[in-house]
């Protein structure tokens, strides 16, 4: 076949499989397998060259895998199909966008000694009761087969865009991170090259942006950059001219060569062009879905009255000051975009960034139903919160279960509106949707390289090990351990995001892993943490070190784990079964014994008397991604004969009896004695019981309910004096498990005491209303009347 006719074959084949597929955007590149007289190819965005989509080509037409019962055997399998020796992981859901025409194949089990896909059981080619949004993709190793030879067609010419970046003018700018203004650069085979500035328009630059992580695009000095290419281009033929001197016996005296750290990057190097002729709407997520052209290779006509692209970006405030100038003129726009923060947020993510969506409507935080959500909203939402495009769209509560209102369902977006509530979408309640249908997103946010300043050391695997710290003033900076006085599950849970770990599962106040490293010194001690700092430099510590026990056994260590369990309280319930209860005393030695009575109730006349008891249940949910273990196995579970049961933890709540102003009145606290799984979700087991002996924790998606009628179910308020209090219940109240928001652990009623009766009402989970909502609640003076509102 001649070259032509190679070149109209791929024409016509894309033309047919991809509806308005013109030649300026960027096919997938198909694999052809000798082997099995299949096709396979990967495609998608954003992605890489070894990963994507997996397609394949049967019958004469492309089609997809469905991600039904998939697995790492079948992975393996489809990249040795596609030429890489192995696979290195696979996804589902379409997570690289959903593909068009058929489903070739569905159910399919490999046992990993398959020549081809073909080999392994499945349903049958063409039979699937699946859609595209289950469309499977691979991760390939990137290590060819020995021998193996890429397809000759027009697609290895035409490759996607892998990776983008901005490169500073001014070397020296590199080091100043997030890096938001520079020379667009395109990675092609190992090399950064250039896009040509002609036609290129602000929606481009918008794409870009999006990309690394910033919300927007901003105007730049474009004289600036004029005259660093006219200086640029003056110095390289001077060069020119320079060598041409040296090579005749008269030269001129050597001028002095300014330092690299002050050198224009222009001046050291030609551009090289690769891409030009883009043309995004504004509203794609990656540069890969907007028509584009590339140049031949060594082409020598590229972008002739052109020069390289330049991009200015606009950072968002959770990273200004960071290394991005806080510009005097952004203030403005910054307010705004505050304002418009303070309506959406992100609850369970594991990194930055990520999260399920929360939106604020009449004063209240609720979720969004997955019906219909797509890239578009998931970018509208990181725009709004200051990050960049949208990597992806998660359904199905991917990033846990939310509680209370779901505000809105069939969100639709064009990509161009400023906030989720300019999309079009219906306002909905609990009966259309579930909370199994919470929608989260995954955005692109800036590399600040932060991973570059901590470290674990000794571990058994990457997620574990003692924790080191790069520390110390600007350029005397050095590697030291931690002090592990206090170290706990928030500081714990900083590092493991800062690594890109995901969350804590334990944070170790006392390490034994191998010391390879004979890293001795301590630099850093009383670090105290927040849980919303981005690295553990930003936490507060103290100015000297000062460290009781400073043995490399003594420092800080953690072990990260991708999912974490999340408890919350269900509000409701407290407020339906809360009462008072007058209890002789000889039936609470038991309660006395736990400590669950106040102080008062020593000096009483025993057995005689009673104590006023304010009872109520509580329901626990678990609605992480993870089940909630106690910190202790039950090796160490201590016995209690009186009651005649295990506590696995010591403290499980907090009970309090507050007045307006936070001064506390009385207290109670329960011990976990009983952690097991009451009830659970529809399609969700329970795994853990109580009885004989058996493992205690709350599974993902069920509930631990504490009945109030339980002994030390309570707050005993016998020394109270009537007026009006907040009563307030902490679920693991010293942080001792770690979970992946303790911002919810806590709930808040409003309560009113006359002596005789007790009103609680406008129970809520602590961040479960708006700022102002918050600030009425604390501001309560109490009911006029005994009708509760």
């Amino acid at each position: 076949m001649s070259d032509l006719s190679a070149s109209l074959w791929v024409l016509c084949t894309l033309s047919a499989i991809v509806p308005g597929w013109t030649q300026q955007t960027t096919p997938p590149t198909s694999h052809p397998n000798p082997n099995s007289g299949l096709k396979f190819r990967l495609a998608g965005f954003p992605r890489k060259h070894n990963e994507g989509r997996i397609e394949v080509f049967y019958n004469q037409e492309w089609g997809t895998i469905c991600d039904d019962d998939f697995t790492m055997e079948n992975a393996h399998i489809l990249c040795r199909h596609l030429g890489f020796t192995e696979a290195t992981g696979w996804t589902h859901s379409a997570k690289y966008g959903k593909g068009i025409g058929r489903i070739w194949l569905d159910n399919v089990i490999c046992s990993g000694s398959e020549k081809s896909i073909a080999d392994c059981s499945s349903r049958g080619w063409g039979s699937t009761d699946c859609t595209h949004e289950e469309d499977a993709g691979v991760i390939c190793k990137d290590e060819r087969i020995p021998g193996y030879v890429e397809p000759n067609t027009i697609e290895t010419e035409q490759r996607q865009v892998e990776e983008v970046r901005l490169r500073p003018v001014i070397s020296s700018a590199k080091n100043r991170l997030p890096i938001h203004e520079g020379i667009l650069e395109i990675k092609y085979r190992d090399t950064w090259e250039q896009v040509c500035d002609v036609g290129w328009t602000p929606a481009n630059s918008l794409v870009v942006c999006g990309m690394l992580g910033f919300p927007s695009e901003k105007k730049f000095n474009k004289n600036f950059y004029k005259e660093v290419k006219t200086s640029a281009s003056k110095k390289r033929s001077t060069k020119v001219t320079s060598a041409a001197r040296r090579s005749s016996p008269s030269q001129e005296p050597k001028k002095k060569e300014p330092k690299n750290g002050d050198r224009l990057y222009l001046e050291r190097q030609k551009p090289s062009f690769r891409m030009h002729s883009v043309k995004c709407g504004g509203t794609e997520v990656h540069l890969s879905l907007c028509p584009l052209e590339f140049y031949k290779v060594n082409s020598t006509d590229s972008c002739q009255d052109g020069s390289p692209v330049v991009i200015s970006c606009t950072v968002g405030p959770a990273f200004v000051g960071h290394g991005a100038p806080a510009q005097a003129a952004m203030k403005k726009k910054k307010v705004s975009q505050q304002r418009r923060e303070e309506l959406i947020r992100l609850k369970g993510g594991a990194r930055p960034g990520e999260g399920r969506v929360e939106i604020l409507k009449k004063g209240e935080w609720g979720t969004v139903c997955d019906d219909r959500w797509d890239v578009q909203a998931a970018s509208v939402v990181c725009r709004q919160l200051g990050f960049g495009s949208a990597k992806e769209a998660l359904t199905g509560a991917r990033m846990g279960q939310g509680m209370g209102q779901i505000h809105m369902s069939e969100v639709r977006c064009t990509g161009k509106e400023d906030s989720l509530f300019d999309c079009q979408y219906k306002n909905i309640t609990q009966e259309d949707c579930k909370h199994s249908e919470d929608a989260s997103v995954k955005c692109n946010i800036p590399y600040m390289g932060y991973e570059n300043t901590i470290r674990l050391h000794g571990g058994r695997s990457q997620h574990e090990g003692r924790v080191e710290v790069l520390w110390g003033p600007r350029g005397q900076e050095r590697w030291g351990l931690v002090c592990g006085e206090g170290w706990g599950s928030r500081e714990a849970n900083v590092v493991c995001q800062q690594l890109g770990l995901g969350f804590v599962s334990s944070a170790l106040q006392e390490t034994w892993y191998w010391d390879s490293s004979n890293m001795t010194d301590m630099i850093m001690s009383g670090v105290r943490c927040s849980g919303t700092e981005m690295s553990l430099q930003q936490c507060t510590h103290h100015r000297a070190v000062s460290c009781k026990n400073t043995g490399s056994r003594h420092a800080a260590g953690v072990i990260c784990s991708e999912t974490a369990s999340d408890l919350i309280l269900h509000a409701p319930l407290v407020q339906e079964t809360a009462y008072i209860e007058d209890r002789p005393l000889h039936m609470l030695y038991c309660a006395a014994e736990e400590n669950c009575l106040s102080s008062s109730a020593r000096n009483a006349n025993w057995p005689y008397g009673h104590r006023r008891l304010l009872r109520f249940s509580s329901q626990i949910h678990n609605i992480g991604r993870a089940d909630f273990r106690p910190k202790a196995g039950r090796h160490s579970w201590v016995w209690h004969e009186c009651h005649g049961h295990y506590h696995s933890m010591d403290i499980f709540t907090h009970y309090d009896l507050l007045t307006s102003n936070g001064t506390k009145v009385a207290e109670g606290h329960k011990a976990s004695f009983c952690l097991e799984d009451t009830e659970c979700q529809e399609l969700v087991s329970k795994r853990y019981e109580c009885a004989n002996f058996g493992e205690q924790g709350i599974t993902v998606g069920c509930w631990d309910l504490y009945r109030h009628d339980i002994d030390c179910q309570w707050i005993d308020i016998t020394d109270v004096k009537p007026g009006n209090y907040i009563l307030q219940v902490v679920i693991n109240p010293n942080f001792e498990v770690a979970e992946s928001d303790f911002t919810n652990n806590a709930m808040k009623c409003n309560c009113k005491y006359d002596g005789h009766r007790i009103w609680i009402h406008n129970c809520h989970i602590g961040d479960a209303l708006s700022e102002e909502e918050n600030k009425k609640f604390e501001q309560y003076r109490g009911q006029l009347n005994n009708q509760i509102l």
